[in-house]
């Protein structure tokens, strides 16, 4: 398997309500200096039903980057219940 397809296995196993790290994510795939690449493996995702991108995040809590612009990633994971004060998670469950 190859990692983005590792990296995308991880993704879509984000349960509504939850977020996790580019580098958890990249720690989940066994690559744990990678969260970089797995932000560019995201950034390429367009199966936004079955890979929710949106719930990966920052490791400072800033919310990161999203191919459908960081709004949409806000309202995205407000709706799912997850706190967000300016551009930052305030609360990751």
């Amino acid at each position: 398997m190859s990692f983005a397809e590792r990296v995308y296995n991880v993704v879509s196993n984000i349960k509504e309500g939850k977020v996790m790290t580019y580098r958890q994510v990249a720690e989940k795939v066994g690559s744990p200096k990678s969260a970089r690449a797995v932000g560019n493996v995201l950034s390429k995702n367009r199966d936004f039903k079955n890979i929710p991108c949106h719930r990966v995040v920052r490791s400072d809590g800033n919310i990161g980057g999203y191919v459908r612009g960081q709004d949409k990633k806000i309202r995205l994971l407000k709706r799912e219940g997850i706190m967000i004060r300016g551009r930052k998670v305030v609360d990751n469950r």
